[in-house]
C-alpha cells in the first residue's frame, strides 16, 4: 500500500471530490502517447504535480511537469524500471481495437498483467484501469446495464478488457492495490454516429473520474462507466454518481444535430447490440438472444 494510501485509510469520512478534484500524486500513464491518453494529459495538466508518460511511441511536445520513459509494456523488466517512484498509473496502454488474438494476447493481456506486476514490486497502491464498454457489447441497446452485470464481451478486444478488469480484481484482494475500471465509451473529440452520441464522453469528464479513481478512499476494486451526459440510457452509471462523479460535458452541446448510424455489413447485428461494428467482425449474422440476469 502507498503511503497516500496508509493516509487516506486512517481519515475516510467526509470525503467529497470539489468541482475541480485535484490530486498529490505523482502518476504514470501508460500508453500516455496515444490519442486518448494525451487527451487526458491535457484535462489533468495542473491537477497533478508530475505526469511520466510510458509509451514505446514518443509523446512529441511535453508539458513542464510531464516526462518520457520509453518502455514496452508486454516487456516486465522494462515496465518495471519505467514505474519506479511514482505513486499511481492510470493504465491506458494497449492496442485498442480488434486483432490475431496472439496480438491481443501479448499486449493487452500480458501487457495488463505486467503494470500489476510492476505496481506491485515498486509498491504502487492505486492503478486507474482503462477499460471498455466493450465488455458488455453483447447486451441489447434496450437493456440498461449496470457494473455488477455478467460481462458480454464484442470481441477479443473486449475480452482483452475483461481480464484486466479481473486482475485487478485479484490484484486488491492479493496485494491491496486500489483499482477504479472505467469503461470507456465513445472518447473522440466529438461524437459522429448515433452509437457515439449514446456512449460519448469529454476529455474533463475522463479526467474526473481518473481523479476520482485516484483520489476517493472508499475505492477498493470498483468499476464505473466512462460517460458524458447523454440521451442514451445503455448504462446505470449509479456507482460512479455515489463516489461523486458529475459529468459537466453533454453530448448534445458537443453534437447538437441528429447522427445516423455508422454503416456495417451487418447492420441487423451492429444496430441491435452496444456493440456496433465491434459485434460484426466474425459474426455468423445469425441474431441470437440469451439470458442475462
Amino acid at each position: 500500500m502507498s503511503r497516500h494510501d496508509e493516509q487516506v485509510d486512517r481519515a475516510t469520512s467526509g470525503w467529497a471530490p470539489s468541482p475541480r478534484l485535484t490530486s498529490d500524486k505523482r502518476i504514470a500513464i501508460t500508453g500516455g502517447s496515444g490519442r486518448v491518453g494525451k487527451a487526458i494529459r491535457g484535462a489533468l495538466a495542473g491537477r497533478v504535480p508530475s505526469i511520466r508518460v510510458v509509451d514505446i511511441a514518443d509523446p512529441g511536445a511535453l508539458r513542464a511537469n510531464e516526462t518520457w520513459s520509453k518502455a514496452d509494456i508486454s516487456d516486465r523488466a522494462d515496465l518495471v524500471r519505467a514505474l519506479v517512484d511514482v505513486d499511481a498509473i492510470v493504465h491506458l496502454a494497449g492496442y485498442p481495437n480488434e486483432r490475431d488474438i496472439e496480438e491481443i494476447l501479448r499486449v493487452n493481456v500480458l501487457g495488463t498483467h505486467n503494470v500489476f506486476e510492476a505496481a506491485r514490486e515498486n509498491g504502487i497502491g492505486r492503478i486507474v484501469f482503462g477499460s471498455t464498454n466493450h465488455v458488455v457489447g453483447f447486451y441489447p441497446r434496450e437493456t440498461t446495464v449496470s457494473p455488477t452485470d455478467p460481462m458480454r464481451p464484442d470481441s477479443l478486444y473486449g475480452l482483452s478488457k475483461c481480464w484486466g478488469e479481473l486482475e485487478a480484481g485479484l490484484y486488491y484482494d492479493k496485494a491491496g492495490i486500489r483499482s477504479l475500471n472505467i469503461r470507456i465509451g465513445n472518447a473522440a473529440e466529438r461524437p459522429t454516429d448515433a452509437r457515439a452520441k449514446a456512449i460519448w464522453v469529454a476529455p474533463d469528464d475522463l479526467a474526473q473520474l481518473v481523479l476520482i479513481g485516484l483520489e476517493h478512499p472508499d475505492i477498493r476494486c470498483e468499476t464505473v462507466f466512462g460517460v458524458s451526459e447523454t440521451d442514451g440510457d445503455w448504462w446505470d452509471n449509479g456507482r460512479a454518481a455515489e463516489l461523486g462523479y458529475v459529468p459537466g460535458c453533454s453530448a448534445a452541446a458537443a453534437a447538437p444535430e441528429p447522427l445516423a448510424e455508422r454503416a456495417t455489413e451487418l447492420p441487423e447485428i451492429s444496430e441491435i447490440f452496444q456493440g456496433g461494428r465491434f459485434c460484426v467482425a466474425g459474426h455468423d449474422g445469425t441474431l441470437r438472444h440469451r439470458r442475462h440476469r
